[in-house]
Formats: C-alpha cells, structure tokens, sequence
C-alpha cells in the first residue's frame, strides 16, 4: 500500500557549539512541521553542532554534547521523524573516531544512523581530517515509502564521473532490495556566486540517472567566513525544479511526495530563483556581517571612511547589515588628503545615515616623524613614511574599538590582497575583510548595483582615481597596473590556477605577467596575518587557498 508523505526541508541558521540555541531552534520547526502535518523532516548536515566544527570534533565533551541534543530531540518525534546532520562516534576501532552522520529519529528512536562516504577534502574542506567515511548502504522504509538517504557530498559522484572519489552511493543504492522511490539529501553547501547553479546542475544530473525525484535541504547563514545561502530544492524525476526555496532567508516549506512524482508528467519549467551574480553577492556579504556580528556578540562595527570606492562600499553594506545607527565612519586625513575626499566621505555618510568623527592624522604623524627622523639616516622620503600614515590609522581605529566595543571592517579588495597593495598592522586592520573576494572591477560592479534606484555612492566616489593618498598626487595605478588587466590576470592566476604561460597566450604582456604574479607569491607572508575573509567566489584568501610563505616558486 501507498501512503501519502508529506516532506519538510527545514534550512536553518545554526552556531557552531551554541548547542541549547541550535537546539531550541531544531525544536521550533519540528513542532510547526508536526503542526502542518509533516510526516517527516530534513535539516541540514551537522546542524546539532553547526558547520564547519573543525578542530571542535576533537573534544570528547563536544560530541558529548552533540547527542546530549539527539537525546532532547528523541522526545519531540512521537508523531514525526526527524532528520538531523550530527557527529556520531565510530563503533569501530579502525579508522577515524567519527563519522559525519544523520540521525533518522522516530518514535522517541533512533531508527537509523546514516554515515557520510564522501569526505570532500580540497579547497575549504578538510573532513577527512576527522571523519571516517560510511561503506554500508541500504534504503530506508518509512509509512510505506522507500527513501534513499544521503549527506551532502554524496550525490557529487553521480555515476562515479568524479575522479575524486572511487565509491557513488546512490549506485548501491539503486540496487538495493528495497527499491527506492525517492533521494533524501542533507546538506551544508557553502555559497560562491557559481555554486547555485552548480548545485541544481548536479542534482538534475541525480535524477536524471536514477529516475527519482531529490530533495535537498542546505543550510543558511554564516559561520565566519563561510556564507551559506540555503536555496534547498526539490527536482523531480524528470529532471525539473520543483521548487528551489529562497536564498539567503531561514525557512521551512512542506512538499507533498506524490505531488512531486506526479509533477514529472506535467512540469516542464524551472521553478528557481534569480541567480545574478552580483545580487547574489551583496546578499551574501550582508548575511556574512550580519551573522559574524551577532554570532559573536557584537552589535556595533566602525572603519575607516576616506572617500574611497572601497570604504564607500562597505559602509552601506554594513549600515545595511547591522543598521545605520550601529555603523561609525571614522575620517583621518592627513597632509596628503585632497578636500574632495572628506567631502566624499561626509556625503556617504549622511547618504546612508551613519555616524561620523573626524581625527585628523597630521600632528600625529608630524610627532613620530620628528622622534624617528634621527634614526632614519637623511634617507628620502618612501614607503616608511607612507606605512607610518597607515599605520597612525590602524592604531586610531584599534583604539576606538576598544573603548567603545567596535568591530573593525577591513576595506581591502581582493586586487589589493593578492598584490600586497596595503599596510600590515594600518588599513590590512580588521575583524573581518568585507571586500576581499572581490576584485577592484566588481568592486565597481557591486557600486553600479547599489546604485540602482538612487545615488546612494556619490558619482565623484564613483569616477575618481583610486588613491591611498600617502604622498602627494598619488595613484594606485602609479604602483599597480590597471585593474581592468590586473584583475584578469589574477583570475587567471588564483581561480584558474593558470600558469604564467598559459596567462601569455591569452595575450597579456610579458611583463605585466612576470611582475604580477611576483607581486602575489612573495606577499603570502601579508595574507597569513590577513582579518577572515568573507568567501564569495570559488578560490578566496583565507583556509580555501593554502600556499607558503618562503616559497621561490614565481616570487
């Protein structure tokens, strides 16, 4: 006999070891499941504990803790099952101490647990340092429907195309006795602006082979530098998008099984959300604010406003993440600030509403210059000079951080980040790098979206060269070669992983090649001292991109 199933995907923010909140939370949807007649549902991978937990997972008392919260989720399931992402300890003495793990509940019962088999281990993954991967794979029977359960991964190996791994589940699966008639997926999928429509792509690619319809559920939010933009989806056997539920947003949707394998005879379009890169981007970079602010405890951020595209940018996406009144924008001209710049600035600033002080930097500088002087030799004026500028900054910002509870905002680009066009301990300062994974030339895109209804950026923000404005008349473009080609050759270089022969033959000069690719090697030492980075495309500065410092390679 069939019976009616009615699935709810549940994408959720969770805290990494905030166990009673992640717990409350898990306990709320359950009970508005159950309420809406849910006979079972999804949250995301790990979602007891929260991802990534890293080196969390080495602590007896952490897992502990982790079925602390299964045993209060146990009660909770008279009338509905419930499917959780936890860390559950090996039974086995060889191998790793724990698996990845979701936790089929029931009954006040845990029904199943089913091991992850595929560990990612490349870019920001690492689980194979703690997991060791599930080999044993059998259906699920549940009200009489017949479930294949996976977590997140495991669907990436579609017919085992990739090379990565020598196992695909769901061709076990398949198999099995117990035919199944539906894929069950549970997931922490970290957001890039590439990885949406990756993800549909793979899981059409699922139910293209397998004939089932998937659902698939993400988390949503941020842990530092991670974003993760649920966008859980349904896709039916024939390959369409049932729905794909919103991105950036904490919710739960309730899908009827049989209306999705009936929808297979009649849904013929796509049912998914926008994917404009930059639109994604600026919700993304918000989300990762938003969330690093409250997941640490604090409320107010402040940076340095100099009239520039950079600062400009991340002033309204924190006014817009934390509210204008949390946000202060500090000025600091020097000797060397042009007038426009503090106007540009001021106008920001009250475009957006936020609050504004000005210390001017020039007698501070005047003082440590005339203490230093003596012991500088009579050499001319340089990047000394210029670094004590920034770093008079830095200190200024520090110190009104710590009097009044502020987060620093790190302005830096990522064009700036990969050449090392920025002063350690002055403006490469911060608590979290907003724009770093962004080149200067999205930047500029991110400006004209901000832009859309309203000049909130003001146009001479806008059109200006850009200048870190250190010595006088100076221009980025004095010292870097212009972004519209740096930026190219970057890709190439960091996402691509291009080498520098490869980069010639797109046609770049030779010089502008050699010199660019030495400006980033023989800066990894700056970037290791770098704020976290907020992770927006698929190769960012930070745990993703893992190079040495002392490295001759190119340097």
């Amino acid at each position: 006999m069939t019976f009616f199933m009615k699935i709810a995907l549940a994408q959720i923010n969770v805290h990494i070891g905030n166990f009673e909140e992640n717990f409350l939370k898990i306990a709320d949807y359950i009970t508005k499941a159950e309420n809406q007649g849910s006979d079972i549902i999804l949250f995301p991978e790990l979602c007891v504990c929260g991802y990534p937990p890293r080196d969390f997972l080495n602590f007896d008392d952490f897992i502990d803790k982790c079925y602390e919260v299964i045993e209060k989720i146990k009660p909770l399931t008279k009338n509905i099952a419930v499917v959780v992402g936890s860390p559950s300890r090996n039974p086995k003495i060889e191998g790793k101490d724990l698996h990845n793990s979701a936790f089929f509940i029931y009954e006040g019962e845990i029904k199943h647990i089913i091991n992850k088999a595929l560990l990612p281990t490349y870019d920001i993954f690492d689980e194979y340092r703690y997991f060791e991967p599930g080999t044993e794979f059998q259906n699920i029977e549940f009200k009489g429907r017949k479930i294949a359960f996976t977590v997140c991964e495991d669907l990436w190996n579609v017919g085992n195309d990739n090379p990565m791994y020598k196992a695909c589940p769901m061709d076990v699966l398949i198999k099995d006795k117990i035919k199944p008639e539906v894929m069950l997926n549970i997931s922490a999928s970290p957001f890039d602006y590439d990885h949406a429509a990756g993800r549909i792509e793979t899981l059409k690619a699922n139910t293209a082979k397998y004939k089932i319809p998937v659902f698939y559920v993400n988390h949503c939010g941020a842990q530092t530098d991670l974003i993760f933009d649920g966008g859980s989806i349904v896709v039916n056997a024939n390959s369409v998008v049932f729905e794909e539920m919103e991105y950036f947003v904490e919710q739960m949707r309730i899908f009827d099984l049989d209306e999705v394998i009936n929808s297979a005879k009649t849904q013929t379009e796509d049912h998914v959300q926008p994917k404009e890169k930059i639109d994604l981007i600026y919700r993304a970079l918000i989300t990762g604010i938003k969330n690093y602010f409250e997941k640490l405890g604090f409320k107010k951020a402040i940076l340095g406003l100099s009239g520039g595209i950079d600062s400009a940018v991340t002033a309204v996406l924190a006014a817009e993440a934390l509210g204008s009144e949390n946000v202060m924008g500090l000025l600091m001209p020097s000797q060397f600030s042009t007038g426009h710049s503090v106007t540009d600035a001021l106008a920001l600033a009250e475009n957006i509403k936020i609050k504004h002080e000005t210390i001017p930097i020039k007698n501070i500088y005047e003082t440590i210059y005339e203490e230093l002087n003596p012991f500088f030799e009579n050499k001319p004026f340089d990047v000394t000079e210029e670094n004590i500028q920034a770093r008079i900054r830095g200190l200024t910002l520090m110190a009104m951080c710590n009097k009044h509870g502020y987060i620093l905002l790190n302005t830096t680009n990522k064009s700036e980040a990969a050449v090392g066009y920025g002063t350690l301990y002055g403006d490469l300062c911060g608590g979290i790098a907003v724009l770093a994974d962004l080149y200067k030339t999205e930047v500029y895109e991110l400006v004209k979206y901000i832009n859309r209804d309203k000049q909130i950026i003001p146009q001479n923000i806008i059109t200006k060269p850009p200048s870190a404005e250190l010595r006088p008349g100076q221009k980025d473009q004095d010292t870097l070669p212009p972004y519209d080609i740096l930026d190219k050759i970057l890709y190439q270089y960091i996402e691509l992983h291009q080498s520098p022969q490869d980069i010639l033959a797109l046609g770049f000069d030779e010089f502008t090649v050699k010199r660019t690719l030495k400006m980033v090697n023989s800066n990894e030492w700056k970037r290791y001292q770098f704020p976290p980075v907020l992770r927006i495309s698929p190769k960012a500065f930070g745990f993703g991109r893992r190079m040495p410092i002392e490295g001759k390679y190119l340097s």
